[in-house]
């Protein structure tokens, strides 16, 4: 694999309060491609990629870091909760954002998202 594209997992959030959740591996994803693209192949591969039927009904609108590659993880499960800062904007690229191969980034609703900050309560 070449040195300018990269292997990033996508976390498509469902639910906060369930923990529900599946990852998404995009492959030969380019730094240099903006948010915005980047969310659009996304929506494109879950089209496509198997067991993705009950993720579909989600307004996925926002992408936020995870984790970088053998970087430590949040205690929260689903997401991060700190670091707002690491919320994506459409018009910047990966890069600029230090997204490399391996990476981790949350995709999901931020109605939702901000909805859980408020309250993190976890259902069962």
């Amino acid at each position: 694999m070449s040195e300018s594209v990269h292997i990033v997992t996508v976390r498509l959030i469902k639910s906060f309060e369930y923990r529900t959740f599946k990852n998404l591996l995009m492959r030969d994803v380019d730094p240099q491609q903006t948010v915005a693209e980047f969310k659009e192949n996304i929506r494109a591969a879950m089209k496509t990629a198997s067991g993705m039927k009950p993720f579909l009904s989600v307004n996925y609108d926002t992408l936020k870091m995870y984790t970088k590659a053998h970087g430590s993880k949040t205690s929260n499960l689903i997401i991060n909760l700190n670091h707002d800062d690491w919320i994506m904007d459409d018009e910047k690229t990966l890069a600029d954002y230090g997204v490399e191969n391996e990476t981790e980034l949350s995709f999901f609703n931020r109605e939702a998202y901000e909805t859980f900050k408020l309250d993190p309560e976890v259902k069962w």
